[in-house]
């Protein structure tokens, strides 16, 4: 029988807490096991699919996560308080928590389960709402979905993985970053349309 207690979402939890002191690239399941005082092989009746499932399962919890943060942080906002929430929120989400970040899929796999492509639509369709809050949608929400998420996952990239040496204030960059966003924004052509005015 499974060991009392531990459930698939304690399992993953014990598995974030290993990613966050040591990286992704330590994620075993003998490391985990030992974190859950349990031996490697119980595990599988936890977590099918062994290692792999796991790192399944990590994806689609720090996907989900993501994803809470971003649709938390944008509620009931519109238009340029819309966008400047999201970046913040993204970028909060990823320089608090780097290593499991970084186990964090940034492109869909032949075998993603339902599970994860529920969550990376959720966090994706938040961009697209807060798109659409400025008009752009079809064709052009892609495009623009697009050039949101390499502003955000570049920043963050490169702010945890040190790039960023000179010394003035990096949340200054942040802002000013954030700003060119909005501004191409207000000028981003809509849907088959013209390019919007800026005000």
């Amino acid at each position: 029988m499974p060991r009392a207690g531990l459930t698939p979402d304690v399992v993953v939890d014990h598995a974030l807490a290993l990613i966050d002191e040591q990286g992704p690239g330590e994620l075993t399941l003998a490391a985990v096991a030992a974190r859950a005082g349990v031996a490697a092989p119980s595990l599988y009746k936890h977590v099918p699919g062994g290692l792999a499932g796991l790192r399944r399962l990590v994806a689609v919890r720090v996907t989900g996560d993501l994803a809470d943060q971003l649709t938390g942080a944008v509620a009931g906002l519109d238009g340029e308080d819309a966008v400047q929430a999201l970046l913040r929120a993204y970028h909060a989400y990823a320089l608090a928590f780097p290593r499991r970040y970084a186990a964090l899929p940034q492109a869909p796999s032949a075998d993603d389960d339902e599970r994860l492509t529920t969550e990376g639509g959720r966090l994706v369709g938040t961009i697209f709402q807060v798109l659409a809050g400025y008009g752009i949608t079809d064709a052009e929400a892609v495009h623009a979905a697009r050039t949101v998420r390499s502003l955000a996952h570049g920043f963050a990239s490169l702010a945890i993985g040190g790039a960023f040496q000179l010394g003035e204030d990096l949340a200054v960059t942040q802002e000013r970053m954030i700003g060119l966003l909005t501004g191409g924004l207000r000028g981003w052509p809509t849907a088959g349309g013209p390019a919007r005015r800026a005000e």
